[in-house]
């Protein structure tokens, strides 16, 4: 009966929102500041809207990693690209980042948030230390990054791409000073969106879900923890690049994560049963 009940919401659903009028000219010339552009995600994001023409400044934490993704973007043509190493966890890092990319590009079209920084599945509880470290990589310096570029978004009536977790939307266990930066995030962006538009500013607001990244580094934090399977990185971020193209409201990649996040609090055996199938308590308890 529960399988039935999610095929037939989820095809629902996804026959709903498939629609979603993408134009892959509108990101000719673009100028996208990305953030996390060094591995993942973030590389193939930078790769597809390389491919599709835009205008680039790409940031990272590694800078080695980095200059490599940006030689790859020149190879598939993107017009300009520029590059600059930051440390999130730096409070000075996203203005510097944000002046850089004005500076270079003259005006923001798409900011772009991937950055993340994590803690290994399993986690309770960490450190006072260790969570405000979380947090200000995870949070506040997209707080930061977003209340410098808005100024230059709100000119060219831009986007704001914001990639995040089911964790923002789901209580989940074992990941909770992670959940909370990340339900930090959606608090924030889903406020800002109101504000914008009761205030008539014509800046887009996209949060994006993703599934777990496949990506070493992300498989080995879950080992022995999840049994979900990693979304593929080239389609995740496709899926990323067309939702803020199209300036819609929300992502969601793997499509069955929509489902997860409309079942209401009121209806926790659901939510619970979905969770547990995709976790192995018996080792993240141990952890």
């Amino acid at each position: 009966m529960k399988v039935l009940l999610f095929t037939g919401l989820g095809a629902l659903f996804f026959a709903y929102y498939w629609d979603d009028n993408f134009d892959p000219d509108s990101l000719q010339g673009a100028r996208v500041l990305l953030t996390g552009a060094s591995a993942g995600v973030g590389e193939e994001l930078a790769y597809h809207y390389a491919r599709l023409g835009a205008r680039l400044v790409l940031t990272g934490h590694t800078e080695v990693l980095v200059q490599k993704v940006v030689g790859n973007c020149r190879k598939l043509g993107a017009p300009k690209v520029f590059y600059i190493a930051a440390d999130m966890a730096s409070t000075e890092a996203p203005e510097r980042v944000v002046r850089f990319a004005l500076e270079m590009l003259g005006g923001l079209d798409y900011l772009v948030l991937n950055h993340i920084g994590a803690t290994p599945a399993g986690t309770r509880a960490g450190t006072p230390q260790g969570t405000r470290w979380l947090i200000q990589v995870n949070f506040l310096s997209y707080v930061q990054l977003t209340s410098l570029a808005l100024p230059s978004l709100t000119d060219s009536k831009g986007s704001l791409v914001v990639v995040f977790s089911l964790l923002g939307r789901v209580p989940a266990s074992f990941s909770v000073p992670y959940s909370a930066a990340k339900f930090a995030l959606e608090s924030f962006f889903g406020s800002l969106r109101r504000e914008l538009d009761v205030q008539d500013v014509n800046v887009a607001v996209t949060m994006c879900i993703l599934g777990l990244r496949d990506r070493a580094s992300a498989a080995e934090g879950v080992r022995g923890v999840t049994r979900a399977r990693a979304a593929p990185e080239p389609k995740a971020a496709l899926a990323v690049v067309r939702g803020g193209a199209t300036r819609a409201s929300g992502v969601f990649y793997p499509w069955r994560f929509r489902l997860l996040c409309l079942l209401p609090g009121w209806l926790p055996r659901p939510r619970a049963w979905f969770i547990r199938q995709e976790l192995n308590v018996t080792a993240a308890a141990a952890a």
